[in-house]
């Protein structure tokens, strides 16, 4: 059986794009921590650990970020915490500010991300450098 015009034209596109972000151009921990601190540290510390100066004004004090690993049985939810940075899943269990949608601001140029499923999905860099960064400060037991 010969493959579809169609199947052929995708498959083609999908491979240009993952191309056109090259793994060499992947970000490290260490390219997030200016944007965690630029953009997080006010409400979840320079340290990740949920105790920033805005902290102090939130009826609920933002979560200690180091601890995701150990709240999720070890694993590192990437999914949840992009979704979570992006805005895509919004937070209604909090009182007064919720995290605030940070997808709009971390727009640009794309990296392949593979999340755990074995798909490299085209993201913003600085979303994964973020990622990266948040992924690099858990704590172990």
């Amino acid at each position: 059986m010969r493959p579809s015009i169609i199947s052929l034209t995708i498959g083609t596109c999908a491979a240009a794009l993952v191309a056109a972000c090259a793994p060499d151009e992947m970000p490290a921990a260490s390219d997030g921590r200016a944007l965690f601190i630029e953009n997080c540290a006010v409400c979840h510390g320079a340290d990740a650990k949920g105790d920033g100066p805005m902290a102090r004004a939130m009826a609920k004090a933002p979560p200690d970020l180091t601890l995701i690993s150990l709240r999720n049985g070890g694993t590192f939810p990437k999914v949840k915490v992009l979704s979570t940075i992006d805005g895509y899943t919004k937070s209604t269990t909090m009182t007064g500010p919720d995290m605030p949608e940070f997808g709009a601001l971390l727009e640009g140029d794309l990296v392949p991300l593979d999340t755990g499923d074995g798909v490299l999905t085209p993201t913003p860099r600085k979303l994964v450098a973020l990622l990266e960064y948040i992924e690099s400060v858990q704590a172990t037991r």
